[in-house]
């Protein structure tokens, strides 16, 4: 079994005994409850049906490009299945350490025969991303707040009214989603968000908008962290995936409830590794074809709040594997869910990301 360094090797999961001629593969996910939604709808499926085959995890893909980076430079390959963002997968596809994907070859088509690409359809925005899932980051917070006197957020401007809504707050530690929130409640229409935020005088806009509220700000870089802020009481709203807060709502009965105003969608998916060796690429071909199907994507569901990506699986979508309650409510693309939603421009992302993270992280020092 190959180990990628200490870090990988605490949290690899072997999920087969290896054999004389078992193949090793490593996938990279986000840990936490989408990796476990991972491994129960198709991961241990698969295994089950290929015990020649073992998976490791390496739960680095927030650092994704910058490690793939790394090992292209280095000239050693040792992932072979990453999960990323759309706007990450456009910033790999452009570099060119993701292989481009012939989708009506690789995947599955819908059980009526249609071909996978018109399955998955507008979802397809980067010839290297193969789509999981529709998520969306939006905000929690606690329903029990006794200074905010019966009062509970219903807007995402709420989070920037520390009068009406005193504590703290959890926000990301960098520019994505809290760029688009601060612009959008500074008085900017949802249309002009990424036109203004294209500017010196728009991102300085932003800046001084989450000033008003920094000195309240907890920043996570993990999606576990802020439902674990809000289950101990240490901020009161509280930004992250769904998917996340899903799990400390009706998994863990805390006193959280949503606020799903502007919620901002993104969207999951793989990214295959260019230059993996023939036998390695063809393990992670079989299994693409298999863990992408309509059925495995429905499946997910059963695990965690997030919308399969596609269209023919979202019918399939049924009760939690075990809580028993239906899921389609809690999607993030449920009509009552998505009467505002902000959906992201993954191409502006992708061209302005590692200027605004410098931008931002230079913020955040001051």
């Amino acid at each position: 079994m190959k180990v990628l360094s200490a870090f990988a090797a605490t949290t690899a999961l072997t999920l087969a005994a290896g054999t004389a001629s078992a193949i090793d593969l490593t996938f990279v996910s986000w840990g936490g409850a989408y990796q476990n939604s991972q491994l129960k709808a198709y991961v241990e499926p698969y295994v089950a049906e290929h015990p020649d085959v073992n998976v490791v995890w390496d739960e680095s893909s927030d650092a994704a490009v910058a490690k793939l980076r790394a090992m292209n430079e280095a000239g050693n390959l040792t992932w072979d299945l990453v999960d990323v963002t759309v706007a990450d997968a456009m910033r790999l596809c452009d570099e060119g350490l993701a292989m481009e994907i012939d989708y009506d070859t690789m995947l599955a088509p819908a059980p009526d025969g249609t071909p996978a690409s018109e399955d998955f359809g507008d979802f397809l925005l980067s010839d290297c991303f193969i789509p999981q899932i529709v998520y969306s980051i939006t905000f929690g917070y606690r329903n029990d707040v006794a200074e905010w006197n019966g009062a509970t957020p219903s807007s995402v401007c709420d989070v920037f009214d520390t009068t009406k809504f005193p504590g703290k707050r959890s926000m990301y530690k960098g520019p994505l989603y809290n760029m688009e929130w601060a612009l959008l409640c500074d008085g900017v229409a949802k249309e002009d968000i990424y036109n203004v935020l294209g500017t010196d005088e728009g991102v300085e806009r932003a800046f001084k908008k989450l000033d008003t509220i920094k000195d309240q700000v907890v920043w996570w870089t993990a999606g576990a962290e802020t439902p674990q802020l809000l289950a101990d009481g240490e901020v009161v709203i509280g930004s992250t995936y769904n998917g996340r807060l899903f799990s400390v709502i009706a998994e863990q009965n805390q006193p959280v409830s949503m606020l799903w105003d502007a919620q901002i969608y993104d969207l999951d998916g793989w990214i295959v590794p260019t230059g993996l060796p023939e036998d390695r690429l063809a393990a992670v071909k079989d299994f693409l074809y298999f863990g992408t199907d309509t059925q495995r994507l429905a499946d997910q569901a059963k695990f965690i709040s997030y919308g399969p990506a596609r269209k023919s699986s979202a019918p399939l979508v049924g009760k939690h594997a075990e809580l028993g309650i239906e899921m389609a409510p809690h999607m993030p693309t449920d009509p009552a869910n998505a009467t505002n939603i902000i959906m992201m421009d993954f191409p502006w992302w992708a061209d302005h990301r590692d200027d605004l993270d410098a931008k931002f992280q230079a913020w955040l020092a001051q």
